[in-house]
């Protein structure tokens, strides 16, 4: 007996001895490496960086991790403590598949010292079915880092689906420190699967030569900066792609014109493609870069937002002013676009058959309107759709029953495979 308890007080020393050590250990981990904190979702501190860019414009850049088994959409808070002020700014980051990172990039044109204090930013996040974009980088003797710093390679469409307007972003290193976040310059409008583009991507001028190699390339297919000004009163929420960028978004006493700063560092030319909530839907706009009419491309995508692209010269800033805009704000935006809605006020009616009916139903699968467990895509072949099934349609199409009940019910016909897409 007296051995037995023997035994058990040195379990018991050596349970409490390997759980200071382990205690300790962890202490020493976080302390150590903050930006690795014990979460699923986050930035970590060797890959979090301010630097003020070739134009002078204080920049925040970093790579969001997500480890996860589920996507997410990350929300990203960053705090700059600027003299006597402190500057803080949000923004929902593009979603992000399970284990895979994304970087982000910010501009602080608000800043005014010298000496800014970055401060270790703040994340949330909200649960997401995104799924990894089917877009491979080849790592073959065409990716190359080039004399100047800049990058080029190639990428593939490695699914059975087009991808529009894809994006490729990457870290960019130095001997020992991240040095900028990057995107490719050229602009794809899409990648057929099979496809190959050529892509190419420049660090800020002011690194240029401290640049040693880059990491983290991530694809993705969705606009990455946000904007949200005040027109008539109200908020006014709009969004852009660029190689160059905007700041400083402003509407007139009207509500007619927007004014915004923008500049590219870069010495070759890029893009602009603004897109836009509509008021009217019947809005006819003009550009201007420094009161001078430029050419433009105006038009409307698939859910009724309204896009205005343009050119972008080298090494140049200025004032963007987009006229044209109703008064007002603009009203809600439907959750379904008008056409699928038209579509199946003519299936219901036999004007149009189950196939074209179905490649509405298709859409709002793509753009993640509707989501079934589970689902996998199938051949054309094997669509098919029961005769009653238009009778849901028809209600729907004559605002019998609500959007909601509409993606609902067909969300439930699909998981019970009466309707096969």
């Amino acid at each position: 007996m007296k051995n037995q308890l023997q035994d058990l007080k040195i379990s018991l020393t050596l349970f409490r001895f390997l759980f200071f050590i382990s205690l300790a250990a962890i202490v020493f981990y976080l302390i150590s490496f903050p930006g690795f904190a014990l979460a699923d979702v986050f930035i970590p501190s060797n890959e979090y960086i301010g630097y003020f860019d070739s134009n002078g414009i204080y920049t925040v850049g970093g790579n969001v991790k997500n480890q996860n088994d589920f996507g997410v959409i990350p929300i990203i808070s960053v705090s700059v403590i600027d003299g006597n002020n402190t500057i803080n700014k949000t923004i929902t980051h593009v979603p992000i598949p399970p284990m895979t990172d994304i970087p982000f990039k910010m501009k602080f044109p608000e800043i005014q010292n010298q000496n800014p204090v970055l401060l270790e930013a703040q994340l949330k996040f909200l649960e997401s079915e995104k799924k990894p974009i089917p877009i491979t980088i080849l790592y073959d003797k065409t990716l190359i880092t080039h004399k100047d710093g800049h990058v080029t390679g190639r990428i593939t469409n490695s699914g059975n689906q087009t991808i529009f307007n894809p994006k490729i972003m990457a870290i960019v290193h130095g001997h020992e420190n991240v040095l900028d976040i990057v995107q490719n310059i050229e602009y794809f409008e899409k990648i057929e699967p099979g496809q190959i583009l050529d892509f190419s991507m420049y660090p800020d001028p002011s690194i240029t030569e401290d640049v040693l190699y880059y990491s983290c390339f991530a694809p993705v297919d969705t606009t990455v900066t946000p904007i949200t000004t005040i027109k008539n009163g109200g908020a006014f929420d709009f969004r852009y792609d660029s190689g160059a960028w905007y700041y400083g978004a402003k509407f007139d006493s009207a509500g007619t014109t927007l004014s915004i700063n923008g500049y590219n560092s870069y010495p070759f030319d890029t893009y602009a493609n603004f897109e836009f909530p509509p008021i009217s839907g019947k809005e006819k706009f003009q550009v201007k870069i420094n009161d001078k009419p430029v050419d433009f491309i105006q038009s409307q995508d698939e859910m009724g937002f309204w896009h205005v692209a343009f050119d972008v010269g080298p090494t140049s800033q200025g004032i963007v002013k987009i006229s044209g805009f109703e008064k007002g704000l603009p009203p809600e935006i439907p959750k379904i676009p008008q056409w699928i809605k038209q579509n199946a006020s003519w299936w219901a009616t036999n004007q149009i058959s189950d196939s074209e009916f179905l490649e509405g139903i298709e859409f709002l699968f793509e753009k993640g309107i509707i989501f079934v467990q589970g689902r996998e895509m199938k051949a054309e072949i094997n669509w098919s759709i029961p005769l009653w099934v238009k009778t849901t349609a028809g209600w729907w199409s004559e605002d019998k029953i609500s959007d909601e009940e509409f993606l609902m019910a067909i969300e439930n016909l699909v998981s019970r495979d009466i309707i096969v897409i």
